[in-house]
């Protein structure tokens, strides 16, 4: 599924994603070949339907997705208090392309255009959640799942 399911289907889950990943450090967890994850700082482009990742040729996070694309996306969590963060992050699968108008469609949707040196990646979304805390620091959650993808709550 792409970014647009989960736009189309959570209106607000998704303009609260983009807002704290879209251009922004974030985190990628990968699978390594030995199984074990792997976490990496990222700097992910939302446009209005898509997901999209830039990254360097020999990057070990680029080839744990060209190898096992399963991916976590988390947004670095930040807030001046300690009951003030704000949580998002997506699952899903990534995929390289080459594609010369998805490059471009990826490169108009970011401040930081990257030239065909970078590799491109994008990323479909099976899954989404974000945890916000109230003025009495308890969480409040919300979760969205791609109607294909059966994953239980954590």
């Amino acid at each position: 599924m792409s970014w647009q399911a989960l736009a189309t289907q959570a209106a607000d889950l998704a303009a609260f994603g983009a807002a704290h990943l879209h251009d922004q450090v974030a985190y990628l967890a990968t699978v390594k070949r030995d199984g074990a994850p792997r976490l990496h700082p990222v700097r992910p482009v939302v446009t209005a339907d898509r997901l999209f990742l830039f990254m360097e040729p020999a990057s070990p996070k680029g080839h744990d997705l060209r190898r096992d694309g399963r991916y976590a996306l988390h947004c670095t969590a930040t807030g001046e208090q300690p009951w003030d963060l704000y949580e998002f992050s997506v699952n899903g699968i990534a995929h390289p392309t080459d594609d010369p108008v998805t490059r471009l469609t990826a490169n108009a949707g970011t401040g930081f255009p990257r030239d065909d040196h970078f590799v491109l990646f994008e990323l479909e979304v099976t899954s989404a959640s974000s945890t916000v805390y109230d003025g009495e620091g308890k969480p409040v959650r919300q979760r969205w799942r791609g109607q294909n993808e059966a994953v239980a709550d954590a």
